[in-house]
């Protein structure tokens, strides 16, 4: 069946601008997209059985429940479920859950790649340990390096909560411990006995520390070749993050980039409002735009931001990685000339960004919010921006309140100003009708708002077949109509939120 205009919906925005960039691989064309659809003829789909559509969309999702002691939930965190919808060819985006063990708290984050997904790959694996070492206090790390110095077996630090697709680069491993050890070391010498560390700080640290390593681990290479290349892989592509340390009525939210987090409040009279934690960091942030012009000359006013990117190339205005950004040119030729043969043979490595003259023009520092949880904070979604593009934040904490409560709002439908007959009209009201009174099909908040993300229609209703066609691309036309998709729903336990909130105040 042919996809139609009105299924397709328009171009989502690529990331990065670039030659030779393709996904993983570092290429991607720039040539126009009209090569890709000259006519609607040349693009065809089939439509799925919904137990094909369901299979697609639950492939990835994943679900846990913090365990509860004497029957009763103690944490403020009921348990979180997630979801990752592939557009890239291999997936881009990356997520990570886990809680800590050595402190208080549970860590959730979404990590948004582009220009291949090796760099969202080292944050998934490395970034909540930098924030864990972070929030040790001092004499919990002399015991830490105490262990290692005598060879004795380290306590976790983590309990990750992975689903099975989840993986960890082993090759790695050894050289992320040891960067990650010289970071504790200086934390060591930098603090002092009976410290402890301050939460927002310890994720500021976090960022900057680990996005500083993956620079100096590119520089310095690797004597296996395997790891030297893949180093060069990490720092030469870009991740954004967005990153929540939960730990009891205490929510912050740490963001690079582009990736959002919101709140689903739940009112007096049952409905639900959205409550943004985040901010973009692009170029629809005028306080974006103003910190990166005040930190390069006057001369480069209208060159540093360009077609509402980083020098004309880059979406996101923080990230880690993209090392193309922060280098001095001197230091990216003399990294690459002694590189392995592959970085020689890829364009994009070769390619120094127009009016590139005074580095750096890209950080990962990240925009950092509290919020104390109250009662009505129901859940936050944490998405990566292929979830933003396709629904409204309002939209998304309606769709996860409906499914969370089971209470539907009856608002009035709303047909977007499109001409509908009354046949049409009908079959919507048959819709809502049959959505508010059968059980959901989706057993996971994730699925059921990616189902919402992928098949909305002009009516805000799932649309079987514009689902099932858009689910149904082939890998080289899917991300020409949307991005990948990764969203971490985490539900709170308000009757403990408000238990401890009225423990802090007495």
């Amino acid at each position: 069946m042919v996809v139609t205009s009105q299924v397709l919906r328009s171009l989502p925005r690529v990331k990065v601008l670039a030659p030779c960039m393709l996904p993983c691989q570092h290429q991607l064309s720039t040539t126009s997209p009209r090569r890709f659809y000259r006519s609607s003829s040349v693009l065809r789909s089939y439509i799925l059985t919904p137990p094909q559509v369901n299979s697609i969309l639950k492939a990835n999702e994943y679900s846990f429940k913090i365990p509860e002691f004497d029957g009763k939930n103690v944490s403020a965190v009921a348990g979180f479920e997630s979801n990752q919808l592939p557009a890239n060819a291999p997936i881009e985006d990356r997520r990570s859950a886990a809680t800590c063990l050595q402190t208080r708290g549970m860590l959730l984050g979404v990590f948004d790649g582009h220009a291949g997904c090796a760099c969202a790959q080292a944050l998934s694996e490395r970034l909540f340990y930098y924030i864990a070492v972070s929030l040790l206090p001092h004499d919990t790390l002399c015991e830490l390096e105490a262990a290692v110095e005598s060879g004795r077996a380290l306590s976790p630090i983590l309990q990750w909560h992975k689903h099975p697709n989840d993986y960890f680069s082993r090759e790695a491993q050894t050289l992320y411990f040891n960067s990650l050890r010289t970071y504790w070391q200086e934390l060591i010498d930098l603090t002092n006995p009976g410290e402890v560390p301050d939460t927002r700080e310890a994720l500021m640290n976090a960022f900057k520390r680990l996005d500083n390593d993956i620079s100096l681990e590119a520089q310095v290479g690797d004597p296996n070749a395997f790891l030297h290349y893949w180093v060069l892989r990490v720092a030469f592509s870009g991740a954004t993050a967005c990153v929540a340390h939960i730990d009891g009525p205490d929510l912050y939210l740490a963001n690079t980039g582009d990736a959002r987090a919101v709140l689903g409040v739940q009112e007096e009279d049952g409905s639900f409002t959205a409550h943004t934690l985040s901010n973009d960091h692009s170029a629809q942030n005028e306080s974006e735009v103003a910190r990166i012009r005040g930190e390069h000359p006057p001369s480069e006013k209208k060159t540093v931001i360009r077609q509402d990117r980083l020098l004309g190339l880059l979406m996101p205005f923080r990230a880690f990685g993209d090392v193309k950004f922060k280098w001095s040119i001197d230091l990216q030729k003399r990294v690459l000339e002694s590189g392995p043969d592959q970085l020689h043979e890829n364009e994009h490595t070769k390619f120094i960004p127009p009016n590139y003259h005074t580095p750096p023009y890209l950080t990962a520092e990240p925009e950092i919010t509290y919020h104390r949880l109250r009662p009505q904070d129901r859940f936050l979604v944490i998405g990566s921006d292929g979830l933003w593009e396709t629904l409204h934040r309002q939209e998304v904490v309606r769709v996860v309140g409906e499914y969370l409560t089971g209470v539907h709002q009856r608002q009035p439908l709303k047909v977007g100003g499109y001409r509908v007959t009354l046949g049409q009209m009908q079959g919507l009201l048959e819709e809502r009708k049959a959505r508010t009174s059968s059980a959901f099909e989706d057993q996971n908040s994730s699925t059921h708002l990616m189902r919402h993300a992928v098949g909305n229609n002009e009516f805000g209703t799932v649309d079987h077949e514009r689902l099932s066609k858009m689910l149904s691309l082939p890998e080289e036309l899917a991300r020409m109509y949307r991005d990948d998709i990764t969203i971490i729903i985490a539900q709170f336990n308000p009757h403990v939120i408000g238990a401890q909130r009225q423990g802090d105040q007495s």
